[in-house]
């Protein structure tokens, strides 16, 4: 496995130059940069505990956060750029004020051909209809246990039945595939691992097991509660036999499976044990208006501050540019690099 200081050779080639005619922009290792998460609010309705401290959280003036405007104009750019895909995340995106709107204006954008959402589902059951006939693709909804009590303890104050109800309420709509995206705990819920797996029986949803990352304010949790993806997937065999490793786009973190005869598979995310930094494909925006290159690194790129000095379309798109082609090649956990800069929350997921 590569590290951060060891790209592949067969990266560090010609497809780092731009070709005659290519509508997509690359970083100088050759990766073709085409989806943007965008970050619609720092501010969450829940605590989960591998996400934020229980108190001391700062959010940001709202004066400090993209405006609507200002948070399509930056799509409008990327597009422009080659990005053809756009993750709405948070902290809790379905907080944000004018968020159908947001999603319409988005889906009205050309070039831009997919918008999907990741949300912790507390809101989506009323939200649901609108967010789908507005342009919404497909949603990832977080739901880390079936223990409603669990539930309650890991996100310091949410309601399980509320989530449920949201993820049933997109899959009538057609806000699908559905995944589910739980972040697996040691002591908290990794026992649940097999059960909440065992959705995809009768369900045509993908269940995604994430491995915890040491994010700002919360790495105790990582350093004592790390559970790998090569731990889950033995604890899964022993319940339900062999699992049939499943293709997979190049750029999709997860590695997808199924359980013999299961409708739906099981994804497994592993940014500690195996990143997968060597396909990376995706730069953050972050509520604040900056364009954070890697998740897991302190790096960032003002785009707040440059519009609103007056900046034309052009020259946002050269920042851009030029911040993509800086991207850096991995995260550096593996090397001890841990300076993180900020909580998940004020990243955007």
């Amino acid at each position: 496995m590569s590290t951060v200081h060891e790209a592949p050779a067969r990266l560090l080639d010609d497809r780092a130059i731009p070709r005659a005619g290519e509508r997509v922009t690359r970083d100088a290792y050759g990766r073709p940069i085409t989806y943007l998460r965008v970050s619609l609010t720092d501010r969450c309705n829940l605590r989960c505990v591998y996400c934020m401290p229980a108190h001391g959280v700062k959010f940001a003036p709202r004066d400090e956060l993209l405006t609507d405007d200002e948070l399509i104009r930056v799509v409008r750019v990327a597009a422009r750029l080659g990005f053809n895909r756009i993750r709405l995340t948070g902290g809790e995106p379905t907080v944000r004020p004018h968020l159908v709107e947001i999603v319409r204006a988005i889906a009205q954008t050309p070039g831009i051909d997919d918008i999907s959402m990741t949300t912790n589902g507390l809101l989506l059951e009323r939200l649901a209809p609108d967010l789908k006939a507005a342009g919404l693709t497909r949603i990832n909804i977080s739901i880390d246990t079936l223990d409603p009590a669990r539930y309650t303890i890991m996100t310091r104050g949410g309601k399980l039945e509320r989530v449920w109800a949201g993820i049933l309420a997109a899959e009538a709509v057609g806000l699908t595939p559905i995944k589910l995206n739980a972040v697996v705990v040691r002591g908290l819920n990794d026992h649940e691992v097999p059960d909440l797996a065992a959705l995809t029986l009768d369900h045509p949803w993908q269940v995604r097991f994430i491995e915890v990352m040491p994010l700002e304010g919360v790495g105790h949790v990582h350093d004592s509660g790390l559970v790998t993806t090569a731990e889950m997937i033995a604890r899964l065999q022993e319940r339900f036999g062999p699992l049939e490793q499943l293709p997979a786009p190049l750029s999709d973190p997860a590695r997808v499976y199924r359980i013999a005869g299961a409708q739906g598979t099981i994804g497994f995310i592993s940014p500690v044990s195996e990143p997968f930094c060597a396909f990376c494909n995706r730069v953050r925006l972050t509520a604040d208006g900056k364009l954070r290159l890697c998740l897991l690194r302190n790096d960032e790129v003002d785009l707040r501050d440059f519009m609103r000095r007056g900046c034309s379309d052009d020259e946002l798109a050269e920042r851009i540019r030029f911040a993509i082609w800086r991207k850096p090649w991995g995260h550096g956990l593996r090397e001890g690099d841990r300076n993180v800069g900020r909580g998940m929350s004020q990243i955007g997921g």
